[in-house]
C-alpha cells in the first residue's frame, strides 16, 4: 500500500446565528474510489475563536456578563441538516464546549467544559473514501452580537492506494446512515 507524506487540510464554519451551520470540504483531489485513492486522517484539532467577520479575529469569542452557552461542531461524511450523535456511522468526529462567564462584564468564558474536544488521534488513521466531508457546528444563543464564534479545524493526513473493491466498499459504508 503506497503512502504520501503526510500534509494538513484545514476549515472553517462561523457561528452567526443559532443556526446548524456547515461548509463542504472538498476532498476531490485525494479521495478517488474507482481510481483506487483514499484519504487517512491521522488526527484531527479543533479551535473556537472569534471569526474573521467581527471584531477581533482569533480572540475568544465574548459572552456578556453571567451568561452560560455552548458551541458544538462534528465532521461528518455527508450532509446533515442537524448535529448527529457521534454513534452516527456518518461521524468521523466531533466535540462540544459548555462554557460560562461569571464576570458581570461582558468577556471570553472564564468557566468551561470540554466534551469530546480534541486532538483527536486515530492509532490507525480513518479511511475516508467518500469525496467530500462537511464540517457542521451550531451555538446557543448567549454570545454577544458582536462575535461571531468560528469552529476551526486541522487535519493531518495522507493518501493510500486500496483496490478497487475495498475503495469502494469503503466508500459505500461512509453513505447514509
Amino acid at each position: 500500500m503506497a503512502k504520501s507524506d503526510s500534509f494538513f487540510i484545514r476549515a472553517e464554519v462561523s457561528l452567526a446565528d443559532t443556526s446548524y451551520t456547515t461548509t463542504s470540504i472538498d476532498l476531490g483531489s485525494y479521495v478517488d474510489a474507482l481510481g483506487k485513492s483514499v484519504l487517512r486522517i491521522h488526527n484531527i484539532q479543533a479551535s473556537l475563536t472569534q471569526g474573521t467577520t467581527g471584531v477581533a479575529p482569533g480572540m475568544a469569542p465574548t459572552m456578556a456578563g453571567d451568561q452560560a452557552g455552548s458551541a458544538s461542531w462534528q465532521v461528518t461524511t455527508q450532509d446533515q441538516v442537524q448535529l448527529v450523535v457521534p454513534a452516527n456511522r456518518a461521524v468521523v468526529s466531533s466535540g462540544a464546549i459548555w462554557c460560562r462567564n461569571a464576570d458581570s462584564a461582558i468577556n471570553p468564558p472564564s468557566q468551561a467544559f470540554e466534551g469530546d474536544m480534541l486532538p483527536q488521534e486515530y492509532t490507525n488513521g480513518y479511511l475516508i473514501a467518500v469525496e467530500s466531508l462537511q464540517l457542521g457546528a451550531q451555538r446557543t444563543d448567549d454570545w454577544t452580537a458582536n462575535t461571531v464564534p468560528t469552529w476551526s479545524i486541522v487535519m493531518e493526513c495522507t493518501v493510500e492506494s486500496l483496490t478497487q473493491a475495498a475503495a469502494m466498499a469503503l466508500a459505500l459504508s461512509q453513505q447514509g446512515n
